[in-house]
């Protein structure tokens, strides 16, 4: 089945707002069996969202919408679906408990205008929204078996996001009864995604006709995506295993993890899975390969901490970067990397440390050390290993490939230890 998605607002056209529910969204319906053919942003105009809508039901079945629920004059989203279904607004019951309950939680009282929060049309099944005051609403259209759906969702990413796991995603499984989808996650790295393509070619043109291969490139990482339809799981699970199994001898040695999004959750399991402990120093990275870390829930199991040494002061007195080391190679050299590492590894008493050092732009460039070029270094109890990055692009390009190629360094080094 195929689905489109409208998310309304003027903030999200002007930039104010990052829109990110068509993402979220896109995610949560692909794993969920439908196929997003079209992602539409517009403002809070009424003609916009008739016209986006009517356009919408021409190519898909299903038609999400976020925004406009609110009880302000700008909030025009069920009035424009009122018109749209020939119905009317009426208060709802169920959604007016709701919003009473929703406000004496916050202590306030219930007033005339977000009462109004109740109001839905009488063409639409109300589904209560747990997080907030907006009521998600559903609607039928019986041009034909299964009928096509609408459904409004609040703008408020967590109210949305729950709303769609909880509610909509289930109910539209129901309603259009979805065949099976099996996605995998690999991520690779150390190839570009050119040269992948050219390696595992004769691969994916054997893949069956029920499995599809999308190319996911980021920084210093390229994400290959298999998603396998069909009427049975344990099917598409053995199709996709038979797979993986003819892909490994092609280019397992660039495949560094699987089942997962990004690097950094590769860092977790693989820290976690062998109780192994882990510092960070950075310089170049500004503290953005510890951020990445400690955004992930847990990482206080095996993130002792990290130093950000920016002046070579710091790289000294904090991590014991020798002077000599300094003055004769220069801050941005394999031999300060190795220190840094090192030096954190020692002083935060971690199985590993890891280090950055670089020049990541616009300016600070040299002839013999361009822009983009960056020294990382993974300090273990076996040794220290050290890479030299050429990282062209702007200075949030050369952070970014910094980071996933030290995270990948670091697992590989990490598995070639025993766990604890």
């Amino acid at each position: 089945m195929k689905a489109t998605i409208i998310n309304i607002g003027d903030e999200l056209l002007i930039g104010q707002v990052v829109n990110t529910n068509a993402a979220q969204m896109s995610q949560m319906l692909i794993t969920g069996g439908f196929d997003v053919v079209g992602v539409y942003t517009i403002g809070d105009n009424g003609d916009a969202i008739r016209d986006t809508l009517s356009n919408c039901l021409k190519i898909s079945n299903i038609v999400l919408i976020t925004g406009g629920l609110g009880p302000t004059k700008d909030d025009i989203t069920k009035k424009v679906l009122c018109d749209f279904f020939h119905s009317e607004l009426y208060e709802n019951e169920e959604a007016l408990e709701n919003v009473k309950k929703r406000l004496a939680a916050h202590g306030r009282e219930l007033t005339p205008i977000n009462r109004q929060q109740a109001w839905v049309p009488r063409a639409c099944t109300m589904v209560n929204n747990i997080l907030g005051t907006a009521p998600c609403m559903w609607f039928e259209l019986p041009d034909s078996t299964p009928a096509p759906v609408v459904v409004s969702l609040p703008g408020v990413p967590f109210e949305m996001v729950n709303l769609m796991q909880t509610e909509v995603v289930p109910r539209l499984q129901q309603h259009f009864r979805t065949d099976c989808i099996l996605n995998k996650n690999l991520l690779v790295q150390g190839i570009g995604e050119s040269f992948l393509s050219d390696l595992i070619e004769p691969w994916e043109l054997a893949l069956p006709a029920n499995i599809r291969l999308a190319y996911l490139p980021q920084p210093g990482l390229t994400k290959l995506r298999l998603t396998a339809r069909g009427s049975d799981f344990t099917q598409l699970q053995q199709q996709v295993d038979a797979a993986l199994k003819t892909l490994y001898p092609i280019a397992g040695e660039y495949i560094v993890g699987e089942d997962l999004e990004t690097m950094p959750e590769l860092v977790a399991q693989t820290m976690l899975s062998r109780g192994f402990t882990l510092a960070t120093a950075e310089s170049c990275t500004g503290g953005a390969v510890a951020a990445k870390l400690t955004a992930l829930a847990g990482a206080s199991e095996y993130f002792v901490g990290g130093v950000v040494s920016y002046s070579n002061a710091v790289k000294e007195s904090a991590l014991g970067v020798r002077h000599e080391t300094l003055a004769a190679h220069g801050a941005v050299s394999e031999e300060t990397a190795r220190e840094m590492a090192v030096g954190v590894r020692e002083r935060l008493n971690a199985d590993f440390g890891v280090a950055t050092t670089g020049i990541a732009g616009p300016g600070g460039g040299s002839p013999e050390k361009p822009v983009g070029t960056v020294w990382i270094a993974v300090a273990s109890p076996h040794g220290v290993f050290t890479k030299k990055l050429s990282c062209p692009g702007r200075r949030a390009q050369v952070i970014e490939r910094t980071c996933s190629e030290l995270y990948g360094l670091l697992v590989k080094r990490a598995k070639e230890l025993p766990a604890k």
